[in-house]
């Protein structure tokens, strides 16, 4: 049955994927997101853009009272760990007022929030390996300390609401639309580092591991999870090097790139492994994309999109 459905960050890498997935099975979506980080041609023809900031509760409410949404996947945030410990009071305005507005205004029309939390950066490094969402969090940077305190209020909403909101913690998502720009994504930056001729940096000299789950992996998990109240990590349990990602998409380019080896960046990780049993159990969800198939699907989906934009910038 056809729904009203709200995506925040919906311009963005991952939410534009859930936009699309949502159109595919009929469901009328408006997107929320003030693109920043996002891109509006990434919003298909078939959603409705609304320029607004999550931090602007009077304008989600207004937007809100007209599209009277049944449901609310909420991604938009502040996602760099960089920025969150440069300017960690707007990390907490986007990440924790962000989401209660978002709560605030879903309660208001009974509408269940699938939010997209982080797995690694909540976790720790003391974290056992793969970790299980009842391990206590540990983050190392504000964002992670942003997105737990986020969580709280989500859990907090469902229960003194009765409104069934999930909680979705996510391992490192790779796949097309990723931007090579920013400090995360190390998949897509390899490529377009590959793209351009130009040797990358390996923070952490090339060891630190993570969960690298495919995109569309992750969108599938966020609709199965609509309605279900819960946290459940969303990862393959499966944790690989960042040397690994270069030489495997060095490979797929036939190029051979000697990469910069570089001392980790304050708040990031050494390893970083979860557990998506639960979701596996409670959802019926398991990552179907391989680490081989999900880097040469990426991989020739980003060099297209650099060759669209008019070759290496």
């Amino acid at each position: 049955m056809a729904e009203r459905a709200i995506v925040t960050g919906g311009a963005g890498f991952i939410g534009s994927h859930v936009v699309d997935a949502l159109l595919a099975q009929g469901d009328t979506v408006t997107v929320v997101d003030d693109l920043s980080a996002g891109d509006r041609s990434r919003v298909t023809a078939g959603a409705e853009l609304e320029v607004l900031d999550i931090v602007d509760l009077d304008g989600l409410r207004a937007l809100a009272g007209e599209v009277r949404p049944q449901a609310i996947y909420h991604l938009a945030a502040q996602a760099s760990v960089v920025a969150s410990v440069e300017d960690p009071l707007r990390d907490c305005d986007v990440n924790v007022k962000g989401t209660l507005n978002v709560l605030e205004v879903a309660r208001e029309h009974e509408a269940p929030v699938a939010f997209t939390s982080t797995g690694g950066a909540l976790y720790g490094d003391a974290a056992p390996r793969p970790t299980a969402e009842d391990r206590i969090p540990a983050p190392l940077s504000p964002y992670g300390s942003s997105k737990w305190a986020a969580e709280a209020y989500v859990k907090t909403w469902s229960l003194s609401h009765g409104i069934p909101n999930a909680t979705m913690r996510l391992g490192n998502v790779y796949g097309p639309r990723q931007s090579p720009h920013g400090e995360a994504g190390v998949v897509a930056i390899f490529t377009h580092h590959l793209y351009t001729d130009q040797a990358p940096k390996l923070y952490g000299h090339g060891k630190p591991t993570r969960d690298y789950v495919y995109v569309t992996d992750v969108v599938d998990a966020l609709l199965l999870a609509r309605g279900r109240a819960g946290t459940f990590n969303v990862a393959t349990g499966t944790e690989t090097d960042v040397a690994t990602i270069w030489r495997e998409l060095s490979q797929a380019a036939g190029k051979s790139i000697e990469p910069q080896l570089e001392d980790l960046r304050p708040g990031e990780l050494q390893h970083s492994c979860l557990d998506a049993g639960l979701a596996e159990r409670e959802l019926g969800w398991r990552a179907k994309t391989s680490m081989a198939e999900g880097l040469r699907l990426t991989y020739a989906a980003l060099i297209e999109e650099f060759e669209s934009q008019g070759g290496p910038d």
